[in-house]
């Protein structure tokens, strides 16, 4: 299997372009994973090392350090809220507003063999800012800005505005791939760390309809 692209390498860090569909650790079932390509990547005797997560059908910057103490740094960054994290995903139905936050605490529930991310007082704490970036054919083109890093975060949060995001199964988007996608992050470390990923050929004609000319 062809390794990830990458977006951005230096000596403490490679950011690459995950696939829709690919996760990032190995599961139990086996498969490939991008914890494959690390041998490719590793530079001393250990790492490299996961700095955060993305669901397997999101697509877009994912994180890797290459050094110990670039870990570290890139984990502080995101703990305390210091990593600017933009996605972008076409929902279905148009917002009444053109932008806003999702202030709603989630939770955990377990259905069976399944489970979801919930809105649920009791629950973590958590943030979500948004704006619409295009609409057309029934459908938006959102950005999101997480300010906090729950589990499935963006998704609940997108369904609670009542506009599930196109694809996701589990929060009433319908069937097909995921439309969501890790567009750029900036680490504000020393030298800063950024970088952007490009629309995903399963989003683009969604995002075309929604109006982005240049796919």
């Amino acid at each position: 299997m062809t390794p990830p692209g990458v977006l951005y390498q230096d000596r403490r860090f490679i950011i690459v372009n995950k696939p829709a569909g690919l996760p990032v650790h190995a599961g139990r079932a086996g498969g490939p994973s991008v914890e494959d390509f690390f041998p490719q990547w590793r530079l001393g005797r250990d790492g490299p090392w996961l700095a955060h997560r993305l669901d397997q059908d999101t697509a877009g910057c994912l994180v890797i350090a290459l050094k110990k103490s670039a870990l570290l740094a890139a984990q502080a960054c995101f703990a305390d809220g210091r990593a600017q994290k933009t996605y972008w995903a076409v929902v279905r139905g148009v917002p009444k507003a053109l932008e806003g936050a999702v202030d709603l605490p989630l939770a955990k529930v377990t259905q069976g063999r399944s489970w979801k991310m919930a809105p649920d007082g009791a629950g973590q704490p958590a943030l979500t800012l948004w704006r619409v970036m295009g609409q057309g054919a029934g459908m938006s083109w959102i950005e999101f800005s997480p300010k906090t890093g729950r589990t499935h975060q963006i998704r609940a949060h997108a369904a609670a505005l009542g506009h599930p995001i196109m694809g996701d199964a589990v929060y009433g988007g319908g069937a097909g791939m995921l439309h969501l996608l890790a567009r750029r992050i900036v680490l504000p470390l020393e030298p800063e760390l950024t970088a952007q990923a490009p629309v995903p050929a399963h989003m683009a004609a969604a995002m075309r309809a929604c109006g982005h000319a240049a796919l």
